[in-house]
């Protein structure tokens, strides 16, 4: 990539954002629409989770692929085509004529998606090589994150309101032409040197794995234990051949020498775990406080603002923080909220009271606005910038990894608490075991934080980039 001017770097930064926007305001917006699609559409608590799950297990099993592939064919390729299966799968989404269909555009939708975000970070990544003009760069994209919270409860409950559930998906529209449009002027190609192989196997592998294992825990509550146990025989079947089957490859899907590096194999985890958290966290949120405090959609996006607002504005100082100390501090303050947070609902029922309710939305918010810039700069700045597209695929599945399971696993206890009784009163109950999941996410990302990234864990760190660079040298040299 040639080296660029500091107006255009932070133009291809604001191009890379408006990707992000879209796929993230997806995601808000439809979990506010959740109950009006349910009613609309007379699905089931397991169908809502699919039209979320659906969406986040095909961007999971899809995200390295394009990652891998955008380093081989272009990232401006990628990028585009992403922008264009994206904002074709949206109408589809709007015209939707049943849950089956629904969950279908979704999966196109998740096609497009899985182009768009890794790719954008590579760009980024490569864009940006100081690394903290990078780290405030990722502190920026973590912000749009909290813009589309913010945004997302409010344009959803205004639309769902006003016009229905299915105007939620024109919104993509405008925003992915203009996406298109700005990328084809002002962005500029890039690519690894060398080119990297596809890996059939190892891409079945992981549809298989993320596919069955997802099944097997939305489904658990009504399939019986012999189906759950044969999907999850499945899953761990494929996740077995998965680890046996790429460090054999010269150029495997998954590169799991990425994980000799303590910071980077911390920032999957913390990923996975704190992206699992936001799920259940707006899973429950959503459903509790249409379906049982009796809001309307626009209502229920007021009552989550003060969660937006903060992730909104602590996601870019968490990059400066970054950027200048180092992503120590950014991680124990997400782990302590989020874990906060969790506690308060699930030891002392905070969604019953109006002001435990917003002090539990804040630290969440808090949270989950610290915890983004860490997981992305961990997870790229260690690596050659000839694998920037793989490691921050790896990055970006593990968050969609993580919002399937909270998805999946809150649901289910959920199911299995409700039960057979009324929903309105049995919800808090219900709801108590899946909150102590979600503070038990919230310690996982403090205790793998403080674990992780410390002196010791980066030294893990300079050895793996020493050994994939020297590794990548002897194999562009005919050596390997």
């Amino acid at each position: 990539m040639p080296e660029l001017s500091h107006r255009r770097r932070l133009l291809v930064l604001a191009i890379c954002c408006m990707s992000l926007l879209i796929v993230s305001l997806d995601n808000t917006v439809l979990n506010v629409a959740l109950p009006s699609m349910q009613k609309d559409l007379h699905t089931s608590l397991a169908g809502m989770q699919w039209t979320i799950d659906a969406y986040t297990l095909v961007l999971a099993a899809l995200l390295m692929l394009a990652g891998s592939t955008a380093d081989r064919i272009g990232r401006r390729k990628v990028f585009l085509a992403g922008l264009i299966v994206f904002t074709i799968g949206s109408v589809l989404c709007s015209l939707a004529p049943n849950l089956e269909s629904l969950v279908a555009f979704r999966m196109i939708q998740a096609v497009g998606g899985s182009m768009l975000n890794p790719v954008a970070m590579s760009i980024i990544t490569n864009t940006f090589t100081d690394p903290r003009e990078r780290a405030r760069a990722i502190g920026v994209w973590g912000g749009v994150v909290g813009i589309s919270m913010a945004a997302g409860p409010l344009v959803g409950g205004l639309l769902v309101d006003s016009v229905g559930w299915r105007s939620i998906f024109w919104v993509n529209l405008p925003v992915g032409l203009a996406a298109l449009l700005l990328t084809l002027r002002y962005v500029p190609e890039s690519r690894a040197p060398k080119a990297r192989r596809p890996d059939p196997v190892g891409q079945l592998l992981v549809i298989a794995l993320l596919g069955s294992l997802t099944y097997a825990i939305i489904e658990a509550p009504d399939s019986g234990a012999a189906k759950t146990l044969a999907f999850g025989t499945i899953a761990f079947a494929a996740l077995a051949a998965l680890l046996w089957y790429e460090p054999r490859r010269d150029e495997p899907l998954i590169d799991l020498r990425f994980f000799r590096s303590a910071p980077f194999s911390g920032a999957t985890v913390i990923a996975v775990s704190a992206f699992a958290a936001l799920g259940g966290f707006l899973f429950l949120s959503t459903l509790y406080l249409q379906n049982v405090r009796g809001l309307s959609a626009l209502h229920a996006g007021l009552w989550m603002l003060p969660m937006a607002a903060m992730t909104f504005v602590c996601a870019p100082l968490s990059g400066r923080l970054v950027g200048s100390r180092g992503p120590r501090l950014s991680l124990l303050v997400a782990g302590t909220a989020m874990t906060a947070s969790g506690v308060l609902f699930a030891a002392f029922e905070a969604e019953t009271a109006n002001t435990t309710l917003v002090i539990g939305y804040v630290l969440f918010g808090l949270g989950f606005g610290f915890v983004n810039a860490p997981i992305t700069n961990t997870a790229v700045s260690g690596m050659p910038r000839a694998q920037a597209g793989v490691a921050a695929a790896v990055a970006s599945t593990s968050r969609q990894i993580g919002q399937t399971l909270g998805v999946a696993v809150i649901g289910a206890v959920l199911a299995s608490g409700v039960g057979s009784s009324s929903y309105r009163d049995s919800f808090v109950a219900a709801a108590r075991p899946a909150w102590w999941i979600i503070a038990a996410c919230g310690l996982a990302v403090l205790a793998v934080g403080a674990l992780t990234s410390g002196p010791w864990a980066r030294r893990t760190a300079d050895r793996t980039a020493r050994h994939l660079s020297s590794a990548e040298l002897k194999e562009s040299a005919g050596v390997v």
